[in-house]
């Protein structure tokens, strides 16, 4: 098949990338002169694990192309994806001007049927306002082709997105009752992937673009619920690790997206929570739960910090952190509400100083710090700690999975670790001679046992 992607961002690239891998013919079209040549020259502005690979790979077979030509793009084939990202501002608007002008562009310029597929986080009824942006565009001619929209939303996991493409759980498709044109090219789009079990899941248009943000609400909800019992596990002497086993190997619960830690961020779960919530508001439906889940995620944002005040004192003047991780997870580059942020300016606004390290994020931060005084960036995890009072782990990265101990309570000013994603075993790192403090496992890090914590229950008489 051949197929248009508008879009080169993350979600366009990987589905570009993804449906190039099973043999269709790509072309991506983006207005950005200057990242399209960046992309027909090999350098990927996105940073997805087997990414490189796979556009490298299907660019020298001829299946994958990228232009700036918006009418070459509508004229190379019969499907159109919309990947263009429209992610809500601040106060939980949503600017949908581009993927608005990139539908009109589409009905400016077809010649023909087309089926035009919303792929991006949108929110719910966009698929009417790209229907009626393409009509607008047809109409500039006095057009009257045929067209359909359909909502077929990803649900990649940043850093594991061309895995959760070509691997996914199900496959959403929203569309108009009774259009059996587009059904047959959406079950043709993704018949590769059906081979070994049905995976479809069809749906009206507002349900698929709702159970986007659906997902990413429970998955922020299971999270912060596993947060919360980990503050309350650290105070009664439990471990959080072990309750999540408990928990988790519950089959109406299951085991992923219960590990507890400082807080998550990033344009996935954060920005879905936020347009959802704002979305609630404006039909005057407020979800008290979902506020809750990110009032709750906010305070875990700053667990780490009451941890070092509590032990290094409210004024930080003169004290120098190092820090691991600016990223909110792994195997990314984004920074949008990551719970290093957080840290990085409490720490700041009391007077110490960070000297931070990321294996990806590091431009991003520049970008973000560009000119705070007080924080500077490391070239290497070890020189992020030298001279350190204390080290403070925000992402767990596999090169901080096994460092060098020994050497690093050598290089630290004294061998304190504040860990946010629970990286250590608490038992090792006490043998080792570190004062550790992890995320919900208190009674193992600092020695106090499960028995010597007294709480008084409300016993029925």
């Amino acid at each position: 098949m051949k197929l248009t992607i508008v879009g080169t961002g993350s979600v366009g690239l990987v589905t570009g990338a993804c449906l190039a891998e099973l043999g269709n013919e790509v072309l991506c079209v983006d207005p950005d002169a200057t990242r399209v040549a960046r992309l027909q020259r090999g350098d990927l502005p996105v940073r997805e694990a087997g990414l490189a690979e796979i556009v490298a790979r299907n660019r020298a077979a001829g299946r994958l192309h990228f232009t700036t030509d918006p009418h070459e793009g509508v004229a190379f084939a019969a499907i159109q994806i919309l990947a263009i990202v429209v992610p809500p501002e601040s106060d939980g608007t949503v600017d949908m001007g581009p993927l608005l002008r990139a539908a009109q562009s589409i009905g400016r310029h077809m010649s023909d049927y087309k089926l035009v597929i919303n792929r991006g986080t949108v929110p719910v009824g966009t698929a009417e306002a790209v229907h009626a942006a393409i009509a607008d565009g047809l109409a500039e001619h006095g057009r009257d082709l045929p067209y359909s929209v359909v909502s077929n939303p990803e649900f990649g996991v940043e850093g594991a997105a061309v895995d959760a493409c070509l691997n996914p759980d199900r496959i959403v498709v929203g569309l108009d009752e009774g259009d059996a044109r587009a059904r047959h090219l959406m079950q043709a789009l993704w018949a590769p992937l059906q081979r070994a079990r049905d995976r479809m899941v069809w749906m009206n248009v507002r349900s698929a673009e709702l159970s986007r943000y659906a997902t990413s609400a429970m998955m922020a909800m299971r999270l912060t619920f596993m947060n919360e019992l980990a503050r309350l596990a650290g105070k009664l002497g439990a471990d959080i690790d072990q309750v999540r086993q408990g928990v988790g190997a519950d089959r109406r619960v299951g085991p992923d997206g219960l590990q507890a830690g400082c807080g998550y961020g990033g344009t996935g779960l954060s920005r879905d929570v936020e347009a959802l919530l704002y979305t609630a508001q404006a039909l005057d439906e407020p979800m008290m739960l979902l506020n809750a889940v990110e009032c709750a995620n906010e305070r875990q944002k700053r667990l780490l910090v009451e941890h070092i005040v509590g032990r290094f004192g409210d004024n930080l003047q003169g004290r120098r952190f190092a820090l691991w991780g600016l990223a909110h997870q792994p195997d990314s580059c984004d920074m949008h509400e990551a719970p290093s942020k957080v840290v990085i300016n409490e720490l700041l606004r009391r007077g110490a100083q960070v000297l931070a390290y990321d294996p990806m994020a590091m431009s991003e931060a520049r970008r973000l710090y560009f000119g705070v005084p007080g924080l500077g960036f490391a070239i290497s995890p070890l020189e992020a700690a030298a001279g350190a009072d204390a080290l403070v782990v925000m992402t767990d990265w596999p090169v901080f999975a096994s460092p060098d101990f020994d050497q690093l309570a050598t290089v630290l000013r004294q061998p304190v670790i504040f860990d946010g994603r629970n990286m250590y075993a608490p038992e090792t790192m006490r043998d080792l001679g570190f004062d550790y403090v992890s995320i919900g496992r208190a009674a193992a890090s600092t020695g106090v046992e499960p028995d010597s914590v007294h709480v008084d229950l409300p016993l029925a008489a």
